[in-house]
């Protein structure tokens, strides 16, 4: 017969991991008192690719069907805002591209606590549909010369849509990434979610480039300016698609699992776990935000104000303004700007393995001063007007600009705890890109109008912003390397989560 003793060394490694699951809850409930029972995320790096990859797209998407109304400013405001001079012209078109920014604040409201409460991927696939239609239907508007009134207000009714739609388009998109990607890797990951921005305004500018080109002014102001805003149809289609394939993020699931699958003992414990779920968790989820987030959401709108307006200052309305006020032919300023954004695509993955290594805050504040430093030197080159002049001031704040758009996907998401970060991230970042970031083309042409056409006027406005970021940067906490709050720890390989369990496991004292 054989021995039915159990081998010593067998029982001493069951022990032991024994020991390391009791350690590591007692770590993860000191982090978080809310979670009871968890473990260590080990991510499957195919499946967070597959995560990130759908994500920017859908986003490159997204910031594509926005980014066409900006480099058809001028043609738009000639279509449906005929008559006066063309600064009026040009004002009513960028007037009717800020409208939308001022609904992004109530898409993420909406937006936002529906993906704390039903999940992000559901709620992305809407925002998907919603911005597809609202730019495929501007497209099918005619223009102020066949239905007069009627043609502007359609216009503003389907802007209004789009920016609806946005409203819960960044916040969830960027939660979504930093809720897959592992603690090490997030900014890197992250940094992807901008890479599909300036994938989707280079190719929105690429596009109108190649009509202003082969078309000419007529046809364009005749038809060609509806193809960009067509072709987000089919696209809108491709990321809805992309999106749906997607599973829910593993730090949603393990939420909704700690509050739907724990046992509960009385009617007044059932209510209580399954209150996220009622037909009142969006205003209890809004209300728990501005009561208990209030401090960090401040810290987020001076972050995102300050980085939006450097962010639109460049990538928006920089064309209109070597158009508009230096005189370069359109095709010749897109071109430029087209050089830059493809300069930004390639480096902006680096500055997401940076602020991984040496964190966020060194690389936001980089960014900070960058633009307080360098946007005179930049606007002084620019205005020279020579093309190595303006490539070098267009580097200088596209330099600036990558260090924003490599760290802030992974930085804004982590200021936030799980249950409310989706609904936070979305309140904050859209009422500063309201308040700043969609009004900055508007309110730089209206300063440029107010002081005689002063071209240094977009340098003295980006470093207005660019010293709020500064002081914004200096009060955020470090958070690279570490674990989302209100999540467990997330690790790229097993080894991984086995080295993170002994460094935390006291040495032995004889």
């Amino acid at each position: 017969m054989g021995s039915t003793e159990a081998d010593p060394a067998s029982e001493l490694d069951r022990e032991a991991q024994k020991r390391h699951r009791a350690l590591f809850r007692a770590v993860a409930r000191r982090r978080n008192p809310k979670l009871r029972r968890t473990d260590i995320t080990v991510t499957d790096e195919r499946v967070v690719k597959r995560a990130v990859k759908a994500a920017a797209l859908g986003n490159a998407m997204e910031w594509f069907d926005f980014g066409i109304y900006s480099y058809l400013a001028v043609t738009i405001g000639k279509v449906f805002f005929p008559g006066g001079s063309d600064t009026t012209s040009l004002l009513s078109s960028f007037a009717t591209f800020a409208v939308a920014f001022l609904v992004r604040p109530l898409g993420g409201a909406y937006f936002g606590p529906l993906g704390d409460r039903v999940g992000r991927k559901k709620v992305l696939a809407l925002t998907m549909i919603m911005m597809a239609l609202g730019t495929f239907c501007i497209g099918l508007i005619p223009s102020y010369a066949a239905i007069g009134f009627w043609s502007p207000a359609l216009l503003i009714a389907f802007r209004l849509v789009q920016g609806f739609s946005t409203g819960g388009e960044y916040g969830g998109a960027s939660t979504f990434i930093a809720e897959y990607a592992p603690d090490k890797k997030r900014g890197f990951f992250g940094s992807f979610l901008e890479l599909g921005t300036l994938i989707g305004y280079t190719g929105a500018a690429g596009i109108v480039l190649l009509l202003n080109t082969t078309l000419g002014d007529d046809a364009m102001l005749a038809w060609g300016w509806r193809l960009p805003f067509l072709i987000a149809g089919p696209l809108g289609l491709v990321g809805l698609y992309l999106r749906i394939k997607l599973d829910e993020t593993p730090a949603f699931q393990k939420f909704e699992a700690a509050h739907t699958h724990s046992a509960t003992g009385s009617v007044v414990e059932a209510e209580a776990e399954f209150s996220h779920l009622s037909e009142n968790a969006p205003k209890k989820k809004l209300g728990e935000i501005f009561a208990r987030q209030w401090p960090t959401l401040i810290l987020c709108i001076a972050l995102v104000g300050a980085y939006n307006i450097t962010d639109y200052m460049l990538l928006s309305y920089m064309p209109t303004y070597l158009t508009d006020t230096l005189h370069y032919e359109e095709s010749h300023g897109l071109l430029i700007l087209l050089g830059t954004m493809i300069a930004l695509m390639c480096v902006i993955s680096t500055v997401g393995k940076l602020n991984d290594r040496y964190g966020r805050k060194p690389l936001l504040m980089a960014g900070m001063l960058g633009f307080f430093i360098l946007a005179i030197p930049a606007f002084l080159l620019v205005k020279q007007g020579s093309i190595p002049a303006v490539c070098g001031g267009m580097a200088l704040l596209g330099l600036s600009l990558v260090c924003l758009l490599g760290t802030m996907s992974a930085a804004l998401p982590a200021l936030f705890p799980t249950n409310v970060r989706y609904g936070s991230l979305s309140i904050g970042y859209n009422l500063a890109v309201s308040l700043f970031g969609g009004t900055t083309p508007l309110v730089i042409t209206a300063l440029m109008d107010a002081f005689d056409k002063n071209a240094m006027v977009p340098a003295y406005y980006t470093m207005a912003a660019a010293l709020v970021g500064v002081i914004a940067v200096t009060f955020m906490k470090e958070t690279a390397q570490q674990p989302l709050e209100g999540s467990p720890p997330s690790v790229a390989t097993k080894q991984e989560a086995i080295e993170l369990i002994t460094a935390q496991t006291p040495e032995p004292r004889f």
